[in-house]
């Protein structure tokens, strides 16, 4: 049984920050974590994954505000923005490469940045 619970999304003023935080309860090792987001009327894109031994990639549009953490002991990830905008409004997923299981979803948190 897995279970992904993310939290920490709301409305966010313009130039504010916000951290988006995921926990992941499984019996199995998690290889990889990380987030990625969809946008009213777009596809669903990479914002920031991390791999054990810290290994981080990020997307673009995500270098310099964005930034993730993990803490692997409790099976939790974290996304930290900076300076938030209006674009970066989306719903947010945790994503989780889970040993043996493979890939699972999130069911998303809301962002809203207004103009």
């Amino acid at each position: 049984q897995v279970q992904i619970v993310e939290s920490g999304g709301g409305v966010v003023k313009p130039g504010e920050s916000l951290t988006l935080s995921c926990k992941v309860t499984t019996d199995y090792t998690l290889p990889a974590m990380g987030w990625y987001r969809q946008a009213p009327g777009k596809e669903r894109e990479l914002v920031a994954t991390m791999r054990t031994g810290n290994d981080m990639t990020y997307a673009d549009f995500a270098k310099g505000r964005f930034f993730i953490s993990r803490d692997a002991g409790k099976h939790t990830v974290y996304l930290h923005v900076t300076s938030v905008k209006p674009e970066d409004t989306a719903v947010y997923y945790c994503w989780a490469q889970i040993a043996v299981l493979g890939p699972r979803w999130g069911q998303g948190t809301q962002v809203t940045v207004p103009t």
